[in-house]
């Protein structure tokens, strides 16, 4: 089987090799049968790394240890569940899973866009199997999956940490989103090598880049929620250098979703929208390279390894490559449009870029600072939080507040008389939102005071806007206000799907706020019969017990919980001792409160004899974060949701627009 593994993933290298390499002779020639050949290539590619991973898949499930792989992240006692994980949990692995993610996207993307983008789509797969290519060159050369070995009793068994359901989840989506940011790359460098610079391209990509930004953003908050679960130090984010760099391209693709909108309607930032999803794909690979190169210490990267300088290299060329791309189509990406006026729907989406640009330029420095230092001067330095925090302030609230404001702007030039009415109750909304916050003495944080009175803004600016395009909807001859809804949110979903993401938006905000700011904690030691008290909650400590698990040996400590003289049952932090690991992992317990808004989260440190060593935390308005993940989710499918009427209208537009060609 591992020389099956082995021969599947030389065979899906040959193939894309010759895709890239025919497709870009049939692309540059204008040859249609030679394009067809390229890109049955691709095709073919797919089956032969779905074979591949097939048999990494039945290995793990069989628990084969003669492959190493398998020894190393798997053991005979470890679930099933946690065994298949360990597809995605090691180097090798990983690569896998991204080759077979990039494949199946590519192949779907080349099929599905045939007749819309027919002179770009000769250049795209060439591209797609130049970047699959790379990724199959290491697997079989560098970083290979099907290694085999003498098998061991036992295997070595996954990391204690990655033994979490949310596990199973993060990395596949955090996948899916890093990897599907290249086929709006794909497209983009294909439509400037065909000279195609229209707007075809992105809507042929819309959907596509939607699904990888949905998915990346939901794996920051499925990585998240693990992180605040598991990690067992009562906090979400850690600015940790992996987490930021899944942050990274989320804000510059999220900057590309919008500044692209402002090419479909009047034709401008075709340049910034080239350098944008150039940007986010860069980064996607760059966070790849944190993850797999040993240069960061993180609990979320793999260990040292060979195929750093690979990563180093490959992003240096994509780079090279895009940028002269850019630069040798720059004439053909100026637009004739030009900006109007400051105050207009067009300029608040480009400030809205700057601000977000700025922001993922400042992470990126926070990340490359330490390696730089250390390279440079021999100097091990660390950028903590307070840095990122001050740039997520200093940028993050005037995101905020454009999010409320852009919508309420007028295309072209927006009069101040017109401006300031459509302005007045969501800035209405805002002031009673601060005055209410003041007078319940939540004025000590400055900066989270600002932030939940934009917060306000934002909602009430959402709430107008629906309220007023669903009376409009109803005066057109709507017979039900539910129906002037549906109506209004079907036949403009992403825009009304846009507003729903703002919402989620603002709920992590002011969750963030809340746990960041308005948290308490205590470390105490309790015996048995002792009790501690920490916001209202009164915890006391009844004992300990150990149980043996599947794979581990659980201490728990039991803990009764009272508030205001209420009993609210029991609770059980400890440690949990894993065999085949030979590690100990920290088992926090959370009781969450959906009514109050916050969790009570424990911490069991130590253990020594019947003392228990405790951190007590209450994180206020921690639920939100969770909650904005759904919201989230839930305007991400309202977007991405097919519309026949709009493929119908933009079949009519492009093909007005080539009979007028034609015609000249």
């Amino acid at each position: 089987m591992a020389l099956l593994g082995r021969a599947a993933l030389i065979v899906a290298l040959g193939l894309l090799a010759y895709a890239a390499l025919a497709g870009a002779l049939a692309a540059f020639r204008g040859r249609r049968r030679l394009a067809e050949s390229a890109r049955n290539a691709l095709v073919a590619a797919l089956g032969a790394t779905a074979v591949a991973s097939l048999v990494l898949l039945g290995a793990l499930a069989a628990k084969d240890f003669t492959f190493t792989y398998v020894a190393e992240h798997t053991s005979r006692e470890l679930p099933l569940g946690y065994t298949l994980a360990a597809f995605w949990s090691g180097q090798e692995g990983s690569l896998l899973l991204w080759l077979l993610i990039l494949l199946g996207l590519g192949v779907s993307a080349v099929l599905l866009n045939g007749r819309l983008t027919r002179d770009v789509l000769p250049w795209v797969v060439p591209i797609l199997a130049g970047v699959a290519t790379f990724f199959a060159v290491l697997l079989v050369f560098v970083a290979t999956p099907f290694a085999t070995q003498a098998a061991p009793l036992d295997g070595l068994g996954l990391n204690p940490s990655l033994q979490n359901p949310y596990m199973l989840a993060h990395p596949p989506l955090l996948y899916l989103g890093y990897v599907g940011l290249t086929v709006p790359f794909a497209f983009a460098m294909a439509a400037l090598a065909s000279r195609r610079t229209d707007e075809r391209w992105i809507v042929a990509t819309r959907r596509w880049t939607l699904a990888a930004w949905a998915f990346l953003g939901i794996a920051i908050l499925v990585g998240a929620k693990w992180a605040y679960e598991e990690v067992g130090w009562g906090g979400w984010y850690a600015w940790d250098p992996v987490e930021n760099a899944a942050l990274m391209p989320w804000l510059v693709a999220t900057a590309y979703l919008h500044s692209v909108m402002v090419q479909e309607k009047k034709d401008m930032l075709r340049v910034w929208n080239a350098i944008l999803v150039a940007g986010a794909f860069v980064l996607s690979l760059f966070g790849t390279f944190l993850t797999r190169s040993g240069i960061l210490s993180s609990i979320h990267s793999f260990t040292q390894s060979s195929i750093g300088p690979w990563f180093l290299g490959f992003i240096t060329l994509v780079i090279a490559a895009s940028t002269a791309l850019i630069l040798w189509r720059l004439p053909l990406l100026r637009s004739r449009t030009r900006l109007e006026s400051l105050v207009s729907r067009e300029a608040a989406f480009l400030y809205n870029n700057l601000f977000l640009i700025a922001f993922a330029l400042t992470i990126l420095w926070g990340v490359l600072y330490p390696i730089v230092s250390e390279a440079v001067r021999g100097v091990t330095v660390t950028v903590g939080a307070p840095y990122y925090d001050f740039f997520a302030i200093a940028f993050g609230l005037p995101i905020v507040l454009l999010m409320g404001l852009g919508p309420l702007i007028a295309w072209r030039r927006a009069s101040l008389r017109a401006l300031g009415a459509s302005v007045l109750w969501p800035a209405l909304a805002a002031l009673v939102a601060g005055v209410g916050l003041l007078a319940l003495g939540a004025g000590s944080s400055r900066a989270g005071l600002i932030g939940y009175t934009f917060a306000a803004f934002v909602l009430a600016a959402i709430v107008h806007e629906f309220a007023r395009g669903t009376r409009a909807r109803r005066a057109t001859g709507s017979a039900t206000w539910l129906g002037a809804f549906t109506s209004l949110v079907g036949r403009n979903r992403r825009r009304y799907g846009g507003y729903v993401v703002h919402a989620a938006i603002v709920l992590l905000l002011v969750g963030a706020v809340g746990i960041g700011g308005f948290s308490s904690s205590r470390e105490t030691r309790l015996e048995p019969g002792e009790s501690v008290t920490v916001a209202g909650y009164t915890l006391t400590l009844l004992g300990s017990d150990q149980r043996r698990a599947a794979n581990s040996q659980e201490l728990r400590a039991r803990l009764a919980v009272e508030r205001d003289g209420e009993r609210l049952g029991t609770i059980s932090p400890g440690k949990n001792r894993y065999f085949a690991e030979e590690q100990t992992s920290n088992e926090v317990a959370i009781r969450s409160d959906p009514l109050r808004g916050e969790d009570l989260f424990v911490i069991a440190d130590q253990f020594r004899g019947q003392t228990v060593f405790l951190q007590v935390i209450v994180n206020p308005l921690v639920n939100l974060i969770w909650l904005a993940g759904l919201v989230f989710l839930a305007g991400s499918l309202v977007t991405l949701w097919p519309d026949a009427r709009e493929q119908q209208r933009l079949a009519r537009r492009f093909a007005e627009r080539d009979s007028a060609l034609a015609r000249a």
